[in-house]
């Protein structure tokens, strides 16, 4: 009597819900992939290959490359005009302008710092940037120019016989392309003298003390004298707080400024009803390193008793720059300054001002500040703080209110904290997150097997993009490959409707920046130096991996034998080529041919050949859908399968297995 035929059974998956690395290949859900690069999982039947990357070329089809390592990749709209502006480790800043394709110089070398430069865009006229140590610049699409702003001004000689405030003469800028300040003068009340000068416009460019003079004109009188110091936000710079103002001075003390490691720093005391009130820093010096040694001493004019005066080095780098609430907001240490309302460079006036973070959630110093959603975010390593509620009130004076919202998740990543719909992404060492109003959330719990092979020595940048027309969230890391590679490469993880999935826009690809263009978000990236728009070729060939869950087939206990595979795919532009291994939780198995030709056949199913002029057999291929299939061996409890493909615009609809049931345990 024959033996009766083993009964087959078949596992079908068209759901594709996304990437999950947390729980073992064995326990995601038959839905998910262990690993899909390349292809993202838009819907029911529905698994598209993405663009591959593009480099990008002048108008002349020079390849667009930057003269030296790139260091920070960032955007800019200036003029309605999008910039991709990058800058150098050699201090050098160049850009690519997209309409009409033309590349071009913002810095020489040596400008700027080697890393970690920030920037922002005011209005649509300018780009600030903050440097780490040197301070802040602007750029409006011709000139780079420093933001050194004329500071606080001190009276030194009242003047007499003034019946009005003369007029303020205060001296241009160093730098080509400066903003001139200007300022105010009021007498004492009831009296003919000077009283004080307020700065109305600290203006820009000013770099050099030495040269920066103020004078008086007009008003009926004569003998007013001042002088004004120069605000830097450059590191390395002396300050000096007045401990005490001492008594009987009858003439201006000489401030010396030794120690401390760095050159060129002085003051000059201002002496109101006999004591020293204030000292200005007419200079604020460069190369500070170490308060402990800065040595600040005052003596002569006259007095009985001498004032005491303590110096301080700004030792705190520069760390976030952006505009909110129509002025600019620069992080440093735990600081963050504010220019006057409406004003980009002027950080002096009454409006402007600034505020230190002292609560307890804050631990160490700001990592970032970013403006979005009627806020601005104040992110420490752990920690997240928000300004809103920006007003001037009836004084000139600047108020907000300050509220922190998360006193144990924040990010050190600065450049993996960007807006997304209505909330705001971050990438820290431990996962990716969303801020929601006052709530924070982790999005990447699908991601938590990758993270160990993260390479944070490295640059994490993320923005938005639109890929296949939906708007999604990329985070870009180095990440040591295990299991296909067995080296590091830089790979995309990609967020979009709660899944994730990965995508390799090139194994070089450290630096990336999103632009608005024409309302379509497009994300930009340096493989090595060169230029690349990400996700922009849909015709070139790209590198796709699917490996999908290993399935208990609705029987984990028994053992399964793979007969046949199947993948169904459509196709409308370009061939497709697919190779296939059947997976179990032991092995892999090669699979030999997977073909969707047709095949001719006569009225006794024998395949009928084609030849071409050359006598090769050739096969005919369908665009549209297509069923690949062939036969398979492996065997296991679980059965998977890892797909992958060097082609091109193609869309995975499903996988399909062919098995037998064997023992059980």
């Amino acid at each position: 009597m024959a033996a009766a035929e083993q009964k087959k059974s078949y596992q079908v998956v068209k759901q594709f819900k996304g990437l999950n690395t947390k729980a073992n290949r064995t326990a995601i859900e038959e839905d998910e992939f262990s690993w899909v690069e390349n292809v993202q999982p838009v819907g029911f039947a529905n698994l598209k290959v993405i663009p591959n990357s593009s480099q990008v070329y002048t108008s002349g089809n020079a390849a667009v490359s930057f003269s030296n390592t790139v260091t920070y990749l960032t955007s800019v709209n200036i003029g309605l005009s999008d910039y991709v502006v990058g800058f150098c480790a050699d201090g050098s800043a160049q850009y690519y302008r997209i309409q009409d394709q033309t590349f071009g110089n913002v810095a020489s070398a040596g400008t700027f710092s080697g890393a970690a430069v920030q920037t922002t865009q005011w209005y649509n006229d300018r780009m600030l940037i903050l440097d780490p140590t040197k301070g802040l610049y602007s750029w409006d699409g011709n000139t780079v120019v420093s933001i050194g702003s004329v500071g606080i001004i001190g009276i030194i000689n009242p003047g007499s016989g003034y019946t009005t405030a003369p007029t303020v003469i205060l001296s241009g800028p160093d730098q080509a392309g400066g903003v001139q300040a200007n300022a105010t003068a009021a007498l004492v009340s009831g009296g003919s003298t000077v009283g004080s000068v307020a700065v109305v416009n600290g203006g820009s460019g000013y770099t050099n003390g030495a040269n920066l003079t103020v004078s008086f004109t007009g008003g009926g009188g004569s003998g007013a004298q001042a002088v004004a110091g120069i605000l830097t936000f450059a590191t390395g710079t002396v300050s000096i707080n007045v401990i005490d103002g001492g008594g009987g001075y009858t003439g201006r003390p000489t401030v010396t400024i030794s120690g401390g490691g760095g050159t060129g720093a002085n003051g000059t005391a201002i002496i109101t009803g006999n004591t020293v009130t204030e000292v200005i820093m007419t200079n604020p010096g460069t190369g500070y390193t170490n308060t402990a040694n800065l040595v600040v001493s005052i003596s002569g004019g006259g007095a009985t008793t001498q004032a005491v005066l303590q110096g301080f080095v700004n030792s705190n780098v520069n760390v976030g720059v952006a505009s909110f609430s129509g002025r600019v907001w620069v992080a440093t240490g735990r600081t963050v300054a504010y220019s006057a309302a409406g004003e980009y460079s002027d950080f002096t006036s009454v409006s402007a001002g600034s505020v230190t973070l002292t609560d307890s959630t804050l631990h160490g110093t700001i990592q970032q500040i970013l403006s979005a959603n009627n806020f601005l975010y104040i992110f420490g390593d752990d920690s997240i703080n928000v300004f809103s509620d920006v007003v001037v009130n009836s004084s000139g004076i600047t108020l907000f209110t300050n509220t922190n919202v998360s006193a144990s998740v924040g990010s050190k990543r600065p450049n993996a904290i960007f807006p997304y719909f209505r909330s705001i992404l971050f990438m820290n060492d431990y996962g990716m997150y969303a801020l929601v109003g006052s709530t924070t959330s982790k999005l990447s719990d699908a991601l938590d097997g990758i993270f160990p092979n993260i390479d944070f020595s490295s640059p994490v940048y993320a923005g938005q993009v639109l890929i296949n027309n939906i708007l999604c969230a990329a985070f870009n890391f180095r990440y040591f490959d295990a299991t296909f590679t067995n080296s590091y490469r830089y790979i995309q993880a990609v967020f979009f409707e709660k899944k994730w999935f990965i995508t390799s826009q090139g194994n070089d690809l450290a630096y990336i920046t999103y632009v608005p263009i024409n309302g379509k978000l497009t994300l930009f990236g340096t493989r090595s130096n060169a230029l690349y728009q990400l996700y922009a070729s849909a015709n070139t060939s790209i590198s796709s991996i699917v490996q999908t869950a290993l399935m208990p087939m609705g029987d984990p206990i028994r053992t399964k034998q793979a007969l046949k595979v199947a993948i169904e795919a459509t196709n409308f532009t370009n061939a497709i080529s697919l190779s296939a291994t059947v997976d179990s939780e032991q092995q892999s198995e090669p699979v030999n041919t997977l073909s969707s030709l047709i095949s001719w056949t006569n009225i006794y199913l024998a395949t009928i050949p084609w030849t071409n002029s050359s006598g090769a057999t050739i096969g005919w291929d369908a665009a549209g859908y297509q069923l690949f299939k062939s036969d398979a061996s492996n065997y296991g409890k679980y059965l998977g399968m890892t797909v992958t493909s060097n082609s091109a615009g193609f869309i995975y609809n499903g996988f399909e297995f062919e098995h037998e049931l064997r023992v059980r345990f």
